[in-house]
């Protein structure tokens, strides 16, 4: 099997449905969905899994949607229909409100960091939000994309925050506060997210 095609000399690359060019904002959008992915994948690399059994089981699941994700964002108006599915956001809300409860309440913002883990699933998270604005981009040109997609990219950034805070707490790693900050939490939740 060979590897390269050559197609994709000029600039241009196949998606299922068409051609584009390889600057377009669906291919932007789905190839950070891969990278969103690597960067998953180099998170799993720093988790133990005596400690983080159920949530590197999560995460292969995740790296299993976006790949979902990506094939879908590669298809002009589902030529071949979609995978990402409602029942993927629906599991993944109710592992956030399990995981909110394990770590300690949260008063203000926090920085990204303290353990290696917490670190990589922070990167992660801010890659989902990128992601996530390139679907709604690719969305304000007129495009047709599958509307599960970016429910699924902005829980999933939720997701990625509240396992960050889990696993720094399972490492008797406290999170950083940002000290300029406000107390803007209650409860574990942003006060303006309670009313």
């Amino acid at each position: 099997m060979r590897l390269y095609t050559r197609t994709g000399d000029k600039g241009d690359t196949s998606i299922i449905g068409g051609r584009v060019g390889k600057d377009d904002v669906r291919v932007e959008a789905y190839g950070t969905v891969d990278e969103l992915n690597c960067v998953v994948g180099m998170a799993v690399t720093e988790l133990d899994p005596a400690k983080f059994e159920d949530i590197l089981s999560d995460l292969e699941t995740i790296q299993h949607e976006l790949f979902d994700c990506g094939g879908d964002l590669a298809t002009i108006n589902g030529k071949r229909g979609f995978k990402l599915q409602q029942e993927s956001i629906d599991e993944m809300e109710a592992k956030i409100d399990a995981y909110i409860q394990e770590a300690p309440e949260l008063e203000r913002f926090i920085l990204p960091g303290g353990s290696k883990g917490s670190a990589h699933i922070h990167l992660a998270r801010t890659v989902a939000r990128r992601a996530e604005r390139l679907v709604v981009a690719l969305i304000r040109t007129g495009e047709d994309v599958h509307p599960v997609t970016l429910k699924y990219l902005n829980r999933l950034s939720d997701y990625f925050f509240a396992i960050a805070r889990v696993i720094n707490f399972r490492e008797g790693v406290k999170d950083v506060e940002y000290v300029r900050s406000a107390n803007v939490f209650r409860g574990g939740k942003r006060k303006e997210d309670q009313q």
